[in-house]
């Protein structure tokens, strides 16, 4: 069997890993938990400092969790549901958080991944109005967590912050899995100045009693730790990083932020969008060999190079007609309302694609469609253009890193231009 991960591990990988610090003011703040005490176990410290900033919290139970004793009959476990969701209101009350908004959708425990659907539109109607959202991460290794995360990210709305709170990835993980996103980590610390309340944990005594329940009772775990054991880092008080919180992308393309939030673009780009109002920066194809101004090009996010044929396409109809306008009279410019990975965004033959503020807006899969596509289209010696803002827009799957990594990681393309700024990431890479 193998042996709980001590925290000294954990502490270790967030020396080697510094991490953005969470700002509480976050305004209307949707918390997530699979059973009750995820939030107070994952997220407890936060939670109390959004309250404390005046943000609102509203927190939304999925189970009852009254399968904590898997061979209990049915009269213990509604009895089990019933202590919980009175230990749910205690913890809460030791936080400070009794006043909070607490809405109990009383789901399957040890089920959420069989009513997934239902709880995605649960949540669809409380997260509306969400500026940021905070569920268990989605790789957190128990069903329900990761089935609760997953629900969330597809019910938070394209406006809204994304986090995901680790629970059971502290005694069972490892800080060197993969899939662990360490470039988005945030962390919370508490104020070791603040005078501290009563602590939640007696609170929630049915977790421990898992220890004393007769084996028969006990949930099964193939190590020898109990799944709700949490390393001292995050037991202890203090400055140290807690809940840790990971920025999490939604699966979903989103489309572009000129739609979603009106936000300008840059001078010299129509209808490109740009997530936030900043000084223009050059247009990638500035970066490309003049000899590609001859030659048939593509722009999908319609920021048009100059170029003597040339396909400009974007998500948003808005979008679609200010480049039309700008362009009218050219010769050689076709504009469409296309979403990648439409096909017809990048023709067969192009020698230049140009992907200036788009390819953040594309979930993983529609992102890997997209190389796949501009891998194809694009004749051996293409250029492809990438020019995205450094930071990650709210409504943005991914960040730049991660879209520019499809291209740079891919054997297909090479890169011929590279160039990091404090506000974007260029880079220009060749097919073939």
């Amino acid at each position: 069997m193998r042996e709980c991960t001590a925290p000294e591990a954990w502490q270790a990988a967030f020396a080697a890993h510094p991490a953005a610090v969470m700002d509480p003011a976050v305004g209307r703040l949707l918390v997530v938990a699979a059973h009750p005490d995820d939030e107070t176990l994952g997220a407890g410290g936060f939670l109390r400092a959004v309250h404390a900033a005046g943000g609102r919290v509203r927190l939304v139970v999925a189970t009852d969790g009254e399968a904590a004793f898997p061979r209990a009959g049915p009269a213990v476990r509604a009895a089990l549901a019933r202590t919980r969701r009175d230990e749910l209101d205690r913890a809460l009350g030791a936080l400070g958080l009794d006043g909070i908004e607490v809405h109990r959708l009383g789901l399957p425990d040890s089920g959420l991944a069989d009513v997934d659907c239902e709880l995605v539109e649960a949540l669809r109607p409380l997260a509306a109005d969400a500026d940021a959202c905070l569920a268990p991460w989605v790789h957190d290794p128990h069903p329900d967590h990761a089935a609760a995360g997953r629900a969330t990210l597809a019910a938070a709305p394209v406006g809204a912050h994304r986090f995901g709170y680790p629970i059971w990835t502290w005694p069972w993980g490892d800080p060197d899995d993969p899939r662990l996103p360490w470039p988005q980590l945030f962390v919370h610390r508490n104020d070791p100045a603040r005078p501290r309340r009563p602590s939640a944990g007696p609170c929630v005594a049915t977790r421990r009693s898992w220890a004393r329940a007769p084996t028969a009772e006990r949930p099964s775990c193939r190590r020898r730790c109990s799944p709700t054991s949490t390393p001292a880092a995050r037991r202890s008080s203090g400055s140290r990083p807690r809940p840790v919180p990971r920025r999490s992308g939604s699966r979903r393309s989103t489309g572009t932020a000129a739609a979603i939030r009106g936000a300008p673009a840059p001078a010299g780009t129509s209808g490109a969008s740009w997530p936030c109002s900043r000084p223009a920066c050059p247009l990638p194809v500035t970066s490309t060999p003049p000899s590609r101004a001859a030659a048939p090009a593509s722009s999908p996010g319609c920021s048009v190079p100059a170029a003597d044929a040339v396909t400009a396409s974007d998500f948003t109809p808005a979008a679609v007609e200010s480049t039309r306008a700008a362009t009218a009279g050219m010769a050689g410019v076709a504009v469409a309302e296309l979403a990648l990975p439409d096909p017809r965004a990048v023709p067969e033959g192009v020698d230049l694609v140009v992907c200036s503020e788009v390819l953040y807006y594309l979930g993983p899969d529609d992102l890997a469609a997209v190389v796949e596509l501009i891998a194809r289209a694009a004749r051996p010696g293409a250029d492809i253009a990438l020019l995205h803002w450094s930071g990650q827009a709210a409504e943005s799957p991914q960040d730049a890193w991660a879209t520019h990594r499809a291209f740079l990681d891919d054997p297909r393309f090479s890169t011929v231009v590279e160039h990091v700024d404090a506000e974007f990431l260029l880079h220009v890479v060749r097919c073939g």
